[in-house]
């Protein structure tokens, strides 16, 4: 019966997957299964009747038998190993880590320990493994975060401080949220749609999204997501890294936008190398101008593209200076040749920069062709206005002759009637006798006709400074032609020369016209009195008149002395004289007065005349004032 409890109590022993050490009072080894064997690498014999302190390291000895025999006197099942760190000794000298649990029980009087020992070595390491895992996730700079993939909305259930200090965010606002709250309202990305499809199928993936922190600053982080998946292949959750990279995306940003610039300037940039000359690059604007393409321009150089230069030339005056650095930047202008064979005028800015440490040229090249044009054009404006300058002084010059005429002319004029006024009135002084009456009628009438003048040259010049001023105010009626004409030839036949007739013009009982009455008789009677004065003696004047639906146009004609044909361009000039009349009574400025007349009134006179032969005047007179 021993026998066969023996063999059950061997089966038990071996039938346990722990390590099992029974030792007695005195922790004498009593027995041992297969796995003890195997935890410590000894073969029963050799832990048969050994002291336990063979499978405990040394420096344990002492501490453990005491707290063996505490044990044995309390007499109950406890555990070691949940509280402190349990070692054990293996047969090669290797300490591993063990749990035990320590059941007591009694055999015929005597007692004994029971241990269950389990190593936990591979337990130890990955919970030393996790720790290390767990402090490097803790202290890695780039923002980490777990989500729980197999959750509604994939909340995250893990972050490390540096997410939370990436973003500002509290754990209350991370912790079972989807890390979308990080884009807030621009979901608009290039990187969303590749980041979504990438957790749907349960793959890694890397974007670069434009997130936001708390406070609603912006910044850039590359984002690499990788699953987690379970022994049956399902994705439970996805680890997350975030990488900062606010600077490179800015850096990247203003390199496009330099790139932009350069690339899309409307000046020419060229890039080549200071040692061949050899064109490396060059924008759009300086492809489109030139008409090569890049890789034409990679066998060039900017000789090829300049008019009268050779590369010794080029060299010695431009690249040299810059590659000793006597110059930091050179200004020329010069001509390009573009590849149709067509020229333009260009500023040439040339300096020396780096690419990669490679030494290069960078040529801003302006397109000078309007400052050229507009150089010329200024050019011939200042030659046109220096002439115009000159016709101006010419003018003014003229003017000044006209001025010192006029007042020759006004004394003149002031100064024989006022004679002829001044010896009529002392003869008159004479004539004091009754039967010297007509004497005295005869000098009575010379002082009537050169007070007239006079008067008539003053209200000339009254004229003129109305005229000027536009304070002349014209007043309009009806009336009927032929009491103008009337009045007009009859003035006028006073100042008749032996011989001279007037052709009354004819059929002009019905012509009547809404003008102002006074002014038509003031320039028919100085037309006519001209015609009469510059005539000679047994001439004929005549005048013809018609009409149609809107104008009323005179003829006057004569066949006097006519105008020099180079003086017809003044004749309408302000005190302006033909050469031929300077003898003659006048002041010059009675056409003057005519025309502006006749302008004001929307009228228009054309005087057509050949020296020596007589002189027609046209006016064209409208029916109506258009100044009512």
């Amino acid at each position: 019966m021993i026998k066969q409890d023996q063999e059950i109590f061997n089966i038990l022993l071996e039938a346990v997957s722990e390590a099992i050490i029974i030792v007695d009072e005195k922790q004498h080894i009593i027995e041992v299964n297969s796995m003890a064997e195997h935890v410590f690498d000894y073969k029963k014999s050799e832990l048969k009747d050994k002291s336990i302190d063979i499978l405990i390291p040394s420096n344990y000895h002492k501490s453990h038998s005491k707290n063996v025999e505490r044990f044995i006197e309390d007499y109950k099942r406890t555990k070691m190993g949940k509280t402190a760190d349990v070692y054990g000794l293996k047969k090669n000298g290797d300490i591993i880590p063990v749990e035990v649990e320590l059941n007591p029980f009694n055999i015929y009087n005597k007692t004994y320990v029971m241990a269950l020992v389990r190593d936990i070595s591979k337990q130890k390491e990955n919970e030393f493994d996790f720790m290390l895992r767990s402090k490097a996730l803790e202290s890695a700079s780039n923002g980490i975060l777990i989500t729980d993939a197999l959750k509604p909305d994939n909340p995250v259930i893990y972050y490390n401080p540096a997410f939370e200090k990436l973003t500002g965010y509290s754990k209350k606002e991370i912790l079972n949220k989807n890390c979308r709250f990080l884009q807030g309202n621009d979901r608009d990305q290039k990187g969303l749609p590749k980041l979504r499809k990438a957790i749907k199928n349960g793959e890694s993936c890397i974007v670069t999204l434009r997130n936001y922190r708390k406070d609603g600053t912006l910044f850039y982080n590359d984002l690499y997501i990788t699953p987690i998946t379970n022994k049956r292949g399902i994705v439970t959750h996805f680890i997350g890294v975030q990488n900062d990279v606010t600077e490179r995306v800015r850096a990247e940003e203003e390199k496009n936008h330099l790139a932009k610039i350069f690339n899309e300037s409307l000046n020419e940039i060229y890039v080549f190398d200071a040692e061949t000359l050899k064109f490396i690059n060059a924008n759009r604007g300086a492809l489109k101008n030139i008409g090569y393409t890049l890789d034409e321009l990679k066998y060039m150089t900017p000789v090829d593209l300049k008019s009268g230069i050779d590369e010794t030339t080029f060299r010695k005056n431009y690249i040299y200076k810059l590659l000793k650095n006597q110059e930091e930047q050179i200004e020329f202008e010069t001509i390009h040749i573009r590849k149709d064979g067509t020229s333009y005028p260009v500023m040439v800015h040339l300096q020396l920069s780096f690419l990669k440490d490679k030494k290069v040229f960078v040529a801003i090249v302006v397109d000078i062709t309007e400052q050229k044009n507009y150089t010329i054009k200024l050019e011939k404006t200042v030659q046109e206005r220096t002439l115009q300058l000159q016709e101006a002084l010419s003018k003014e010059k003229e003017l000044n002759e006209l001025k010192t005429k006029f007042l020759s002319l006004v004394s003149h004029e002031f100064k024989t009637p006022l004679s002829g006024i001044a010896t009529s009135l002392m003869l008159l002084e004479k004539y004091k006798l009754t039967e010297e009456q007509p004497k005295r009628n005869k000098h009575l009438a010379i002082l009537k006709d050169k007070v007239n003048y006079l008067n008539t040259i003053l209200n000339d010049f009254l004229s003129i400074e109305r005229l000027e001023t536009g304070t002349f105010n014209y007043s309009f009626s009806d009336f009927r032609l032929s009491k103008v004409i009337n009045e007009v030839v009859y003035n006028s036949n006073m100042l008749l020369k032996e011989g001279q007739h007037i052709n009354y013009p004819a059929d002009i009982d019905d012509i009547s016209m809404y003008q102002d009455e006074r002014i038509i008789e003031i320039i028919l009677s100085n037309i006519l009195q001209n015609a009469v004065k510059y005539s000679g003696k047994n001439s004929e004047i005549d005048i013809r008149i018609r009409q149609n639906k809107n104008d009323t146009i005179f003829e006057i004609e004569d066949h006097g002395i006519g105008i020099p044909k180079k003086d017809m361009e003044n004749i309408f000039a302000r005190y302006y004289r033909a050469e031929n009349v300077l003898n003659m009574q006048g002041t010059g400025i009675g056409l003057n007065i005519v025309k502006t007349h006749l302008e004001n009134l929307g009228g228009h006179i054309k005087i057509e005349s050949i020296e020596h032969k007589g002189t027609l005047v046209t006016l064209k007179i409208p029916n109506k004032a258009k100044y009512d």
